[in-house]
């Protein structure tokens, strides 16, 4: 018998493989944070041994879920504004707020919150776009989650960068420092089209190519948007950045709620990637992203959270059925975005995005095991018929028990074993009182 470093034994393994399988009574055997094999329990207890094994017996394990957008550090401003439309709140509340309180130590402490509220809720990866990347590095380095970080980038000043060559210098040295670490890679993100400019755009464009790194870009979020752009440069948004050259297999476009079929068409021969937010899309009633037209047209489509402050949690299960609910809504169709498409998106077509599904977004042999279990045990989990239908439309957050990333186990037991959940809290409330009792 080969001794290995880890055995999970399941009820039921849903690895997210082009056929849909769900594995009952199955077992992940792991070594040095990889997936060596998938196999029936009975094999596994005839051919290894195991430093450590876990029996779930009544879960679900499954590849740990990816947040496809997100502003980690924003969760510090949960509730500060609601029920606005997005310029409103962008303008008169957001801005504002991190124009007083934008910094090092405030990106870090809500990285932390945001970190822990993921870890709890099975995503073991996300995709971030804030100031401060650098203080968000060292939550994930420490916390143990894998994550994307975005390279900001915004044609006006900030606390982090003066000018766009700072923000530019900036990002590259946060791309230089983490290159070669297991679970931080980088993407440029330049805010949007409407706050950054067209030689900005290209500036991106070729750092981004002699890298070979994804770009990640707010597009085609709001009417107003598309209004805006026609008025300042003749044409929607995305036909802007069709000229420039820069719809590509590069960019994750986030939000498109507002497109034509020519622009879908565009989209689908450039192999662009959309990272799909329905909930934040509803909150802040920007629009409806067409995702059951998109997959139509084969376009790899994602799933986020976008931030706390828009949302207002970071919980990708109810990203997941908000996602095929919406689509059966938008498209009149019942049969749209069946629950193993929502999964997909939510997991391996979202790692496809960041140029990591070779490592990660299922459950296969040779990749690292990043996986979660959720407990389908509890009355709300009665009956179970399908497995991946009850996993989109019956499962919440609350059912996910132990996760796990890179074979390392960060929640065990619903709790955290790499982050100190009271001490998150205890930072997080002296900032509420700084923020709260101070005029923003």
């Amino acid at each position: 018998m080969k001794n290995v470093d880890l055995i999970i034994h399941a009820r039921w393994v849903v690895p997210v493989d082009k056929n849909h399988h769900v594995l009952e009574h199955h077992s992940v055997v792991i070594n040095e944070g990889h997936i060596v094999a998938l196999i029936p329990q009975d094999q596994a207890k005839q051919l290894y041994t195991a430093t450590t094994e876990h029996h779930f017996d009544q879960h679900c394990v499954m590849p740990g879920l990816i947040n496809n957008h997100t502003h980690a550090a924003m969760s510090l401003l949960r509730g500060l504004a609601d029920d606005l439309p997005l310029m409103s709140w962008l303008n008169d509340h957001i801005w504002p707020a991190e124009k007083k309180w934008l910094s090092d130590a405030f990106v870090e402490a809500g990285s932390e919150l945001a970190i822990a509220e993921m870890i709890r809720g099975g995503t073991t990866c996300f995709n971030d776009m804030y100031f401060f990347p650098e203080a968000t590095a060292r939550v994930v380095d420490s916390s143990g989650i894998r994550a994307s970080l975005g390279m900001i980038i915004i044609d006006f000043p900030s606390a982090w960068a003066a000018n766009v060559e700072e923000y530019l210098h900036k990002g590259q040295q946060l791309h230089d420092h983490y290159r070669h670490h297991s679970r931080i890679t980088t993407a440029y993100a330049p805010h949007a089209p409407y706050t950054v400019s067209d030689d900005t755009l290209k500036a991106v464009m070729m750092n981004a190519e002699e890298l070979d790194i994804p770009i990640h870009l707010h597009l085609h979020e709001t009417a107003g948007e598309i209004s805006q752009s026609i008025e300042q440069y003749g044409v929607r948004p995305l036909e802007r950045l069709k000229d420039l050259g820069l719809l590509s297999p590069r960019l994750i476009a986030v939000h498109m709620t507002q497109l034509n079929d020519d622009e879908i068409k565009w989209c689908a021969e450039a192999g662009v990637h959309i990272a799909h937010c329905p909930e934040s899309n509803l909150k802040l009633a920007s629009g409806f992203c067409p995702i059951a037209k998109l997959e139509n047209h084969g376009i790899n489509v994602t799933i986020g959270t976008d931030s706390a402050a828009s949302n207002n949690d970071l919980d990708m299960f109810a990203e997941m059925r908000q996602a095929a609910l919406l689509a059966k809504a938008v498209s009149q169709d019942a049969s749209a975005i069946p629950a193993c498409t929502a999964l997909e998106m939510a997991t391996i077509n979202a790692a496809k995005s960041l140029g990591i599904d070779g490592t990660t977004g299922s459950l296969e042999v040779g990749k690292i095991a990043d996986m979660i279990a959720v407990d389908f045990g509890d009355i709300e989990s009665q009956p179970c018929y399908d497995v991946i239908s009850q996993l989109v439309y019956a499962t919440g957050r609350d059912k996910v028990t132990d996760v796990w990333v890179d074979g390392k186990q960060l929640l065990k037991d619903r709790q955290l074993t790499t982050m100190n959940q009271d001490k998150i809290i205890q930072n997080t409330q002296q900032w509420v009182e700084k923020i709260r009792y101070e005029d923003t």
